[in-house]
C-alpha cells in the first residue's frame, strides 16, 4: 500500500473519530483483554485490589504460602495423604489446578502431581532464592505461590509439581465446584454498524466481553480482504465477532450497548462512512439470538428518538466470519483515540 493509499484509507474509516495527537496516543485504560484457558476457564490475571479482597478470607498459613512464597514443613500438609478422587483448586480465587488422577507419592513430604489440570492454569517462573536454582509455580489467575516443579517425576511427563497443601482446596468428586471454579459460559455474537474499528472499540470495553475481533461477514466471497470489501462487490459488511461470557453479560445487553452508539435508521451508512460495507446488521448465531434481536429492534423503533424514521438494521443468519487483517485489530487500543459513530 502506498503512502497516499494509506492516507485515504485512514481518512475514510476515521472521519467520525476523534484522534488524539500522535505524541499523546496511548492505549486507553478501559481495555481488559480476557484470557481463556484451553479448557475454557478465565485465567485473566486478577487486579491487585481483587487479590487483596480475596486474601481477606485466607488463614495465616495460606497467606504465608500464597502471598509470601512460604513453604510449609515437610510431611505436615493436610492434603499429603489425601487419596480421594477429585479436583484441587487454588485457595486464592478457586482456579482448578490439579486432578487427583495426576497425584502420586513422591516421598518428599509434599503433595506431588505429574501434570496440572490445564497448563494454562499454572505459570512457571525461575526462582534463585535461597542459593538454589529452581522453577517456581504460580496460580495463573491470582499470581499466588503454589510451590515448585522439578524434572524428577514419573511418566508420562517426567515432572514433579511439588505443592503446599495450604495453597490448595480439595473438592471431592460428586460435589459441585464453587462458582469461581467453573468454566466460562462462552458464546459468540456478530454485529455490523459502520467502521469496525469503532464497533470493536465499543464492545471490547463492555464488562463480560472476552474478546472482540474485526472482520467481514454477510457476503459471497471467500477470504475477502479490506480492499475487496471496500469496493462493495463482495457484499460483506465490516463486522465484529464478540466472544462473551453469557454468565456475566447478556446478548440483549450487547445490543443495548451497541445501539446506544450507532444509528439504525441510516441505510448503508454510519456518519460519513457510506457504502454497503457500512450497513448495520445483526448476524444471529442461532434461533434464540434471532428472537432477541428482532424483539429488540421492534422495541427500538418505538423510542422517541427514532420517531418518524424507519429502522433499517437487518437481522441475518450468521455466516462464515472472516477476520480482518492484523492492522485492523485493536486499532484504537494500539493508536489511541475514540470512535463514537
Amino acid at each position: 500500500m502506498s503512502s497516499r493509499q494509506l492516507f485515504v484509507f485512514i481518512g475514510m474509516c476515521l472521519a467520525a473519530c476523534q484522534q488524539v495527537p500522535a505524541a499523546e496516543a496511548a492505549p486507553p485504560s478501559g481495555y481488559v483483554h480476557r484470557k481463556i484457558s484451553a479448557s475454557g476457564y478465565d485465567v485473566t490475571p486478577l487486579s491487585p485490589a481483587e487479590v487483596a479482597r480475596l486474601a481477606r478470607g485466607l488463614t495465616q498459613a495460606q497467606r504465608d504460602v500464597l502471598l509470601r512464597a512460604g513453604t510449609e514443613p515437610a510431611f505436615c500438609g493436610g492434603l499429603l495423604e489425601n487419596k480421594k478422587p477429585g479436583v484441587y483448586i487454588s485457595a486464592l480465587g478457586g482456579l482448578p489446578l490439579f486432578r487427583s488422577s495426576a497425584k502420586f507419592e513422591s516421598g518428599t513430604g509434599w503433595p506431588s502431581f505429574f501434570a496440572p489440570f490445564d497448563p494454562d492454569h499454572v505459570i512457571e517462573k525461575p526462582d534463585n532464592s535461597g542459593g538454589m536454582a529452581r522453577v517456581e509455580i504460580l496460580d495463573a489467575r491470582s499470581g499466588g505461590h503454589l510451590g515448585h516443579v522439578f524434572d524428577d517425576g514419573p511418566r508420562p511427563t517426567g515432572k514433579r509439581y511439588c505443592l503446599n497443601s495450604a495453597a490448595l482446596i480439595f473438592v471431592p468428586d460428586g460435589e459441585p465446584l464453587p462458582a469461581q471454579s467453573q468454566p466460562v459460559n462462552a458464546q459468540k455474537a456478530y454485529f455490523a454498524g459502520g467502521c469496525f474499528w469503532g464497533v470493536e472499540d465499543i464492545l471490547q470495553r463492555t464488562p463480560g466481553v472476552i474478546e472482540a475481533t474485526s472482520g467481514y461477514m454477510g457476503g459471497k466471497t471467500a477470504g475477502p480482504g479490506y480492499h475487496q470489501v471496500s469496493s462493495g462487490d463482495t457484499g460483506h459488511a465490516e463486522s465484529v465477532e464478540v466472544e462473551f461470557d453469557a454468565d456475566r453479560v447478556s446478548y440483549r445487553h450487547l445490543l443495548e450497548v451497541l445501539f446506544s452508539k450507532i444509528d439504525p435508521t441510516t441505510l448503508n451508512r454510519q456518519g460519513p462512512d457510506e457504502g454497503t460495507q457500512y450497513r448495520s446488521a445483526i448476524f444471529a448465531a442461532d434461533a434464540e439470538q434471532k428472537r432477541v434481536a428482532e424483539q429488540f429492534l421492534r422495541q427500538l423503533a418505538k423510542e422517541p428518538r427514532f420517531a418518524g424514521r424507519s429502522i433499517v438494521t437487518t437481522v441475518e443468519r450468521a455466516q462464515t466470519f472472516w477476520p480482518a487483517e492484523d492492522y485492523h485489530q485493536d486499532y484504537h487500543e494500539k493508536h489511541g483515540g475514540t470512535c463514537e459513530p
